[in-house]
């Protein structure tokens, strides 16, 4: 992959801050009464700006960066793997690139989603779209449509045993061995047909 150049970095790092200040900004005094303008003065950026980066003050939490580098990981795996193990692959590849400080950041924004009502509702649609960009690098894997039916359900079913693999009562991702772990473990059943009953 070609490295990214100085004007991608310098967007990146504008991102980042932005959502670093609202983040902070957030904790302090909470989510309803934090404003748009106060996160772009924090952060020493226009109103404009931000909204170039984040079209609502929602999408400063909702937002997953890792979905993109994610979709790469996947589409980089040698093509003869059953698209399971690509995703598996792909997951343990972009993950094994995140630093202690995205880890601390994703738990942040994972407590406030969880904490916020209408930042909560709003997540529900984004497993649709996870669904749409699985299903989209599963299915040119294949040389198929983007669109093809058999490519959304492998990426919906893929969505659903990460989710179902987190431990109960956890509402953050740990990020850590265990939980990666466990993702692996729901990724091999469903690899294997999820053949129930005595093991």
């Amino acid at each position: 992959m070609t490295p990214p150049g100085l004007r991608e970095r310098k967007k990146a790092r504008t991102r980042a801050a932005i959502r670093e200040h609202a983040l902070r900004l957030f904790d302090e005094q909470g989510y309803a009464a934090t404003t748009v303008d106060q996160i772009a003065e924090a952060a020493d950026v226009s109103q404009s700006t931000f909204f170039r980066y984040f079209p609502t003050k929602e999408d400063v939490v909702l937002a997953d960066d890792l979905d993109p580098l994610l979709v790469q990981a996947v589409r980089e795996q040698p093509v003869d793997l059953h698209p399971v193990e690509a995703i598996k692959r792909g997951i343990r590849q972009v993950f094994a690139g995140v630093s202690r400080e995205q880890r601390v950041q994703e738990r942040r924004r994972q407590r406030l989603i969880q904490s916020v009502p209408e930042l909560r509702a709003r997540s529900l649609h984004q497993y649709a779209a996870a669904v749409d960009l699985l299903a989209a690098v599963v299915a040119e894997r294949a040389g198929l449509p983007g669109d093809d039916f058999p490519a959304r359900v492998l990426a919906g079913a893929v969505i659903g045993s990460l989710l179902a693999a987190l431990p109960q009562g956890r509402d953050e991702p740990a990020l850590d061995s265990d939980e990666f772990d466990a993702m692996d473990r729901a990724l091999d059943l469903l690899q294997a047909g999820l053949p129930l009953g005595p093991r």
